[in-house]
């Protein structure tokens, strides 16, 4: 008889709204706390991911996503764990400036020097969230990263999805990937919580 194939769910989790992000700014590595609106997102999320009963709850180490995981891992009875393989893009000297004015000067975000590669973010935060999803075989994982991040995930899981720069990704959204024998499938992107 064959043995039953393990599949792990993973929900990739956008970090909810800072005021960096109404900004338009880079924010990359920068540090800024949830706002009103972020807190109301990770309360939301908590609500519906937190009841699906993850048994791992990761973040990148940055504050918005880990403010934004906590109402998850409270609601779960876990604690949050943080993994340096979910952190944001590096912007380098970029960092806390305007996408509009990078673009204007070098013609895109990747042509200015000293950003992270997007390929670089693509394999740290790919093989991260394997490892992540096979040390919860055959249970749910709920994983909190950034937009640029996010992108890079689920086109690398879905090519089908096409270019990762016009994926959705809303602030306090989820993904709902699966990690099967075969490889990941992406189930869903930018799913909101009820009420969003």
């Amino acid at each position: 008889m064959r043995e039953r194939s393990t599949w792990t769910t993973v929900y990739l989790v956008r970090h909810g709204q800072t005021p960096l992000n109404e900004s338009g700014a880079l924010r990359g590595l920068l540090d800024p706390a949830l706002d009103e609106t972020g807190r109301e997102q990770a309360r939301r999320l908590g609500e519906a991911l937190g009841s699906r009963g993850p048994a791992l709850v990761v973040a990148s180490p940055l504050r918005r996503a880990r403010e934004t995981a906590q109402p998850v891992a409270e609601r779960a009875g876990v604690e949050v764990t943080t993994d340096q393989r979910l952190v944001d893009r590096d912007y380098g000297p970029w960092t806390g400036v305007s996408r509009e004015s990078v673009v204007a000067r070098w013609g895109s975000v990747d042509d200015a020097p000293g950003v992270e590669a997007r390929s670089a973010v693509r394999d740290r935060a790919v093989s991260g969230l394997t490892e992540i999803a096979r040390r919860a075989a055959g249970r749910t994982v709920v994983a909190v990263s950034h937009d640029a991040v996010n992108r890079q995930v689920v086109v690398a899981f879905d090519p089908g999805l096409g270019d990762p720069d016009t994926v959705p990704q809303e602030n306090g959204c989820f993904n709902t990937l699966m990690l099967r024998d075969d490889g990941w499938a992406v189930l869903e992107v930018n799913e909101l919580p009820a009420g969003a």
